[in-house]
């Protein structure tokens, strides 16, 4: 089993393992796969080389950043990397070279972090299958006949395939979640604002996450202290105190009350998804969790996305229409009708409705659903039939798009595997600011199964 970033960083604290060594096998393993799975845009090598060399003459002389110091990761090709192009999967930004890094990217250049490179996605993060794509379509690490989700499917079929140790991707409507369960990675969304957006391209603003997706939990939980935490030139970041998410894993699991919303959530699964949720609940009941049923009043309007999408690519779209993927223009033109007041009024409903679920929390802990109700659809049942692409992509998104208005942090991790070898995703929710007891229940129910240790064959 590929080691985690976790045995791997005290590898290289200890100085068995070279950070030089680590890039390099990284960047051999892209080379190898990458032309099958077309997880990458773009493979930054000589400057991963420059870092890792950096990481260890550091290291050498005992300047030990962090747990990812010297450890090789990539990033969304939505994320502003300063100097090296930044596409959104697109035409139009195919040779954008951003002046700055983003946010997140300066803080895991400060954390030691080797960057690889960019992840390929679905155009500007309008979807959730990564096959509308100017870079051509991504494939699923376990089966490349199968989509790898999305917008972030470079980034979890990347992590599968072992191109990296993690990614940051960017979580929309499920656009970390939905991908990492299709592809039997781990990945969380945080609580609006609790991670930096800055220098990210937008989908749409008020409903944009960035989150790590990774093949453990305590992984996720390593890349997740160093990228979050309040920036004052982000409007949308909230000044609230950060938990020790590391250390956290490790204490004692109090018993929990779990809400399992079986209304909207658990309705039409395919049944190898049921099956997988239901023994995963009967597992997490094991671990002395006490299960409760509840109803919850869901928001299924796309109003506000589909408005913030438009105001972001109004100018564009006049200009050069062109230079967008066919599929993805007749999706930005959706919310041409959305008026600023409709947005306006949007925005004051999604307020309404972060408040509101908040009182969910005085009765449960946390909240549990599939990630998706179906596994990984074939590219070539999606291409033979174009028409059933969006929906689809919708009903992949059902149950990963009403935690994005709420705004409360939820994680995807592995929870089984079809008869045909693709995985499945538990989703487990948290109250907002509720990282850490997300996180400590993931880990738990990840350390009691063995659906982690299980890799794709290359």
């Amino acid at each position: 089993m590929q080691q985690s970033i976790r045995q791997v960083g005290e590898l290289l604290r200890q100085g068995s393992v070279s950070p030089v060594e680590l890039t390099e096998e990284c960047l051999m393993r892209i080379e190898k796969l990458n032309p099958r799975l077309n997880a990458f845009i773009t493979v930054t090598a000589d400057s991963a080389m420059a870092q890792a060399r950096l990481a260890e003459s550091e290291m050498r002389r005992g300047d030990w950043r962090g747990p990812l110091h010297g450890i090789p990761i990539a990033l969304k090709d939505l994320i502003d990397t300063a100097g090296v192009r930044t596409t959104a999967a697109s035409s139009l930004f195919k040779d954008r070279i951003p002046p700055e890094d983003a946010e997140v990217v300066r803080r895991l250049k400060a954390a030691g972090a080797v960057l690889l490179g960019k992840h390929n996605l679905h155009e500007f993060a309008y979807g959730a299958s990564s096959m509308v794509s100017y870079f051509g379509e991504v494939r699923n690490a376990w089966n490349p006949e199968h989509i790898a989700g999305g917008s972030s499917g470079g980034s979890a079929t990347a992590v599968a395939a072992g191109l990296g140790f993690g990614a940051i991707g960017t979580d929309t409507a499920g656009s970390v979640r939905e991908p990492a369960a299709l592809c039997g990675v781990v990945g969380l969304k945080p609580t609006y604002g609790r991670t930096s957006a800055r220098g990210v391209i937008p989908l749409s603003a008020s409903l944009d996450h960035v989150g790590p997706i990774a093949r453990t939990v305590a992984d996720v939980a390593i890349i997740l202290q160093a990228i979050a935490g309040f920036d004052a030139n982000d409007r949308a970041s909230m000044d609230v105190p950060l938990e020790d998410y590391v250390a956290g894993l490790h204490k004692n699991l109090k018993p929990l009350r779990i809400g399992v919303p079986r209304k909207f959530f658990f309705e039409d699964l395919d049944p190898e998804v049921a099956s997988a949720t239901h023994h995963a609940l009967s597992g997490l009941a094991m671990l002395g969790a006490e299960l409760r049923d509840l109803d919850l009043s869901v928001p299924t309007d796309r109003k506000l996305q589909v408005g913030e999408a438009y105001a972001f690519h109004a100018e564009f779209v006049a200009r050069s229409p062109e230079l967008y993927q066919p599929e993805t223009l007749r999706r930005i033109r959706t919310g041409a009708n959305v008026s600023p007041e409709a947005l306006l009024e949007c925005r004051h409903e999604l307020e309404r409705a972060r408040r509101e679920i908040a009182a969910i929390f005085a009765d449960v802990d946390l909240l549990v659903t599939p990630t998706t109700p179906i596994p990984a659809p074939s590219i070539a049942e999606l291409k033979q039939n174009p028409d059933l692409l969006r929906p689809r992509e919708l009903l992949l998104l059902r149950n990963t798009r009403p935690i994005n208005v709420w705004g409360l942090p939820a994680i995807s991790i592995p929870c089984g595997f079809t008869s045909a070898g693709l995985p499945i995703g538990l989703q487990i929710i948290g109250p907002h600011w509720g990282e850490a007891k997300v996180l400590q229940l993931a880990h738990a129910y990840e350390q009691a199964t063995a659906w982690h240790k299980r890799e794709p064959l290359f």
